[in-house]
């Protein structure tokens, strides 16, 4: 009888062993949570495709008829329509287009006829604000608003586009500045640059 108790006492302490050991190797094994992040570690940051480097260089265009001039940034494609001239790089463009004939924008005309005929033309067209600013050359009209580029020639894709557009004008001649980025992008600098360089020649 007492061997039988001990043999039934050794069998249970081995039990007793056994859980605590297999206790033990399962708050061993890894973890499968990652670590938390380094808050010392500088994190990554992506800038939208239409933002321009602070160290852009511009160069300065001079129109056929040298009737005015303005800044570009270098490097840009140039493409030519007539009377119209437009730079570009990707999806960000700078259009110039003289207007025939006598030209003396305001607001109350871009608010009643233009903004009407932009929304007519324009995909995707999400209206903005109508203001009047000051340039080195005057008082400028502008108009804001987003729209759908055109479809890139190699993926066929389209983006939102932020477009501001300046209607300078003198003595009844004007030239329309369209300034168009990806929605989002840092522009501010630039297009300033720009359209602060307009300068009428004649």
């Amino acid at each position: 009888m007492t061997r039988r108790i001990n043999v039934l006492v050794a069998a249970a302490g081995a039990a007793v062993v056994v859980g605590v050991l297999s206790g033990c190797s399962s708050t061993t094994q890894p973890s499968s949570t990652p670590p938390p992040a380094d808050p010392t570690q500088p994190v990554a940051e992506s800038s939208p495709p239409g933002d321009i480097p602070d160290n852009q260089a511009f160069v300065v265009y001079t129109a056929a008829d040298n009737s005015y001039s303005v800044k570009y940034p270098e490097g840009w494609a140039r493409t030519t329509a007539g009377p119209e001239v437009m730079f570009s790089d990707k999806f960000n463009s700078i259009t110039l287009a003289p207007h025939d004939g006598f030209y003396q924008p305001t607001e109350a005309y871009a608010r009643t006829v233009e903004m009407p005929q932009i929304a007519a033309t324009t995909l995707g067209f999400t209206p903005g604000q109508i203001s009047t600013v000051s340039r080195s050359a005057g008082q400028v009209v502008l108009i804001t608003y987003q729209g759908d580029s055109a479809p890139n020639p190699v993926t066929g894709k389209s983006i939102t586009q932020d477009v501001a557009r300046y209607e300078f004008s003198r003595s009844g001649r004007g030239v329309v500045v369209t300034l168009a980025a990806p929605a989002g992008s840092d522009t501010v600098d630039p297009w300033r640059t720009v359209t602060d360089s307009f300068t009428w020649l004649r």
